[in-house]
């Protein structure tokens, strides 16, 4: 299939800033995109060729747009299936299928696969609502602490939280939720599989997070992760695992703990674009939003070695500031060498919203870190008072 510069058209569901990153590699290759995003002020609305509000889990919403494109792809795991499938039975290709997101959608579900697939992770217990868990806590069945997270329509650390004691159930939603057993870890990590239809499979280097620990975002990823070389290859061993029990098709991103014994766990995954990826656009030699449109087209992959030590800083609203967005001393950061900021294009900030991101490369991954506290020190996204 000819996929440059004909009427071949690429529907995208989500217009944010994955959608937003992921045109500019659409726009290199002179691929034709359709975006549906709920909002008429998503970030993505002014790269696509044309774009469209609407609700992403209405049938008839994703359906019809769907309708329109050769191939559909996602930037956000929140959509109608049953209109995915329906669009793949009718012949449009459709990757990551709903085969696998509906696996992937509901954490639950997501972690019931793997153990069924002896894939390593922390051990869980699964409830219809918060009422079914406070059951089981009053029966002895689940004791504190635990992790609680809701099954699903979680986001940026919103749905999940460390639960210690009673008071920490209160504000929680009555939703489907998930109790995880607490894990001690030295490391969080992630690996990104990228894999094509033809089943052709490429891993980046092991990333390294550091969290946020009120927001539960992350605030640094870092490139190559700081860890022993028997680790990183049991994380990419691991991710390959994750990759393969799956069978997807596109972007994996698989985030892993490093437990106290060197172990790997498996704390959940993303079909898509991640944020634990952000630095590939500058400091690898092909992007992670490259390889993902590669991969859904069947294409050849591109390589996901590094050329320098990457480092990415999120840009999130402060606290106590809502309203138009402003980015007190970004000219400062611009003056440095190796920095590059990404603005994401919302309007409006509000505190830890995630407003954009700045890279770091440098051949030294010292100098990368300590350039990367400079920034995140000096860069603030505030509002007008």
């Amino acid at each position: 299939m000819n996929y440059f510069s004909s009427d071949f058209k690429l529907g995208i569901l989500g217009g944010g800033q994955l959608g937003k990153m992921l045109l500019t590699e659409t726009r290199k290759f002179d691929i034709t995109t359709l975006v549906l995003d709920p909002s008429n002020e998503a970030p993505a609305q002014f790269g696509a060729n044309k774009f469209f509000t609407g609700s992403l889990m209405d049938y008839e919403t994703v359906y019809q747009f769907g309708k329109m494109c050769h191939a559909i792809t996602i930037e956000i795991e929140n959509v109608n299936l049953e209109a995915l499938d329906t669009l793949e039975e009718e012949g449009h290709i459709v990757f990551p299928s709903p085969k696998t997101l509906r696996l992937i959608q509901n954490k639950g579900k997501q972690k019931d696969f793997y153990v069924d697939n002896n894939i390593p992770t922390s051990k869980h217990q699964r409830f219809v609502d918060l009422n079914d868990l406070k059951k089981s806590l009053e029966n002895d069945e689940l004791e504190f602490p635990f992790v609680w997270k809701c099954a699903q329509f979680g986001y940026d650390g919103n749905g999940v939280k460390i639960c210690r004691s009673t008071m920490d159930l209160m504000h929680l939603p009555e939703v489907e939720c998930i109790a995880e057993e607490m894990v001690p870890f030295k490391n969080e990590l992630a690996v990104i599989v990228a894999r094509n239809a033809n089943g052709d499979v490429k891993t980046y280097p092991v990333v390294e997070m550091e969290f946020h620990p009120e927001a539960n975002q992350v605030e640094y990823v870092i490139c190559p992760a700081r860890i022993d070389e028997k680790v990183a290859q049991l994380a990419i061993e691991t991710a390959l695992q994750v990759s393969q029990a799956f069978n997807h098709v596109g972007l994996l991103a698989v985030e892993m703990f490093q437990t106290e014994s060197d172990d790997i766990l498996v704390n959940e995954v993303a079909p898509r674009p991640h944020n634990s990826g952000h630095h590939t656009i500058e400091a690898s030699y092909t992007s992670q939003f490259e390889n993902h449109l590669r991969s859904v087209l069947n294409l050849p992959l591109g390589n996901t070695d590094s050329k320098v030590a990457g480092i990415m800083v999120n840009l999130v609203g402060e606290e106590g500031f809502s309203g138009p967005v402003i980015y007190e001393n970004i000219e400062k950061i611009m003056a440095i060498d190796g920095v590059t900021p990404h603005i994401y294009g919302k309007k409006e900030t509000r505190p830890f919203r995630k407003m954009g991101h700045v890279t770091i490369v440098n051949e030294d991954m010292t100098e990368a870190r300590k350039i990367a506290e400079e920034v995140k020190n000096s860069i603030r996204v505030i509002s007008v008072q």
